[in-house]
């Protein structure tokens, strides 16, 4: 009898511990039954410009580059990525169980931008994180809480990069214009990811990184910033953005693709912030985004099949799951499950519960 006890304390013990990120965090990969299978009124990424459908892994790796090529005729072409970056250590200081080097490189071929590498102790290679937000101080954890992406994931053993546009987001301008604010040839928010594809060259050059385990995250105005690198740039292992605003609306004031800094890039001076009206329009790619139906369900299915994860807040409801389908069946047509996930909270702002499915989520697609 002792030694029956003793074997079902073991069994049960061995059953807690075997418990690992994938089983807190499988449930947000299936829609809620009530959007299971919906599409909405989206066209379908499975479809060729022409109307034809993908039906294989080959049709698909053709229809992937027209709509890149199609976006591209939008919102512009990158230009050339900056493979071989040179990262300035400007102050190392050690904190916790981890090392930040406070470090600067260049994110376009014109200007510099300085952040924070976060290394924890121990031997590497380590899987890496790009965090993106309106300054990098926010996310190694000495500015807004709960949006402390690096600090979080360095204290559970990844390379953390973090960058912001600190200066454009003082002028009130936010994001990269290429080649100057004046006359810029790509849309703000492209450009945005295109320096985070040179950060993931800055993570992946690092000895103690793992160039397979590079993922991105942002929140909101880092949420469109991680979309955008992400679905642009397929060395990104995996995504979570929080809370962007994943599709168009033009009723919600915070999902303004429409301004500016985003995707209506226009020669200043610039229209007045806000909603679309009549007396205050959208101008430069976004309206004729809008009037050839187009819509950012098509750049979602551009991570496929690497995973991703919407952190939803306000902008993000469980509705949301209409545009993510997609994506799912581009991966149901190349044989991969479990490639999307969302979760759902009622405010924009994280919290504590969302972000611990962020940190799982990138344990159980990054670490061996």
């Amino acid at each position: 009898m002792k030694t029956f006890i003793t074997l079902c304390i073991l069994s049960v013990t061995s059953t807690v511990l075997a418990e690992g990120p994938w089983d807190k965090i499988h449930q947000y990969f299936t829609p809620p039954a009530e959007w299971k299978g919906k599409l909405g009124t989206y066209w379908s990424p499975l479809k060729f410009a022409d109307g034809s459908t993908v039906k294989s892994a080959e049709d698909w790796r053709r229809r992937r580059q027209e709509i890149i090529t199609e976006w591209e005729s939008y919102i512009g072409k990158w230009p050339p990525l900056i493979t071989k970056p040179k990262v300035e250590v400007l102050e190392s200081k050690r904190r916790e169980d981890f090392t930040q080097h406070r470090v600067r490189f260049n994110w376009t071929p014109k200007e510099k931008t300085t952040g924070y590498l976060l290394v924890p102790d121990g031997k590497g290679p380590f899987p890496g994180i790009v965090n993106v937000y309106y300054e990098p101080e926010t996310g190694i954890g000495l500015k807004n809480p709960l949006r402390d992406f690096s600090l979080q994931l360095a204290r559970r053993g990844f390379v953390a990069l973090s960058i912001g546009t600190t200066e454009a987001s003082e002028a009130k301008t936010y994001a990269l214009y290429y080649p100057s604010i004046e006359d810029a040839k790509v849309e703000p928010l492209s450009m945005l990811g295109y320096a985070s594809a040179n950060a993931w060259h800055v993570l992946a050059s690092r000895p103690e990184v793992d160039s397979e385990r590079i993922g991105v995250v942002g929140h909101s105005f880092g949420g469109k910033w991680a979309m955008f690198g992400s679905c642009l740039f397929e060395k990104f292992a995996c995504a979570a953005w929080s809370d962007p605003g994943i599709m168009f609306d033009n009723t919600r004031s915070s999902i303004n693709y429409w301004e500016p800094w985003y995707l209506g890039y226009h020669p200043k001076p610039w229209r007045k912030r806000g909603l679309i009206t009549d007396k205050n329009p959208a101008r430069g790619a976004y309206p004729k985004l809008q009037a050839a139906g187009r819509d950012l369900h098509e750049l979602h299915v551009l991570m496929a099949p690497r995973p991703f994860l919407v952190s939803g807040g306000s902008e993000d409801p469980p509705q949301r799951w209409e545009a993510l389908n997609h994506s799912i069946a581009v991966n149901d047509l190349l044989g991969k499950k479990n490639r999307v996930a969302m979760t759902n909270r009622p405010m924009h702002s994280p919290t504590e519960e969302s972000n611990e499915v962020i940190y799982l989520f990138f344990e159980h697609f990054l670490k061996p």
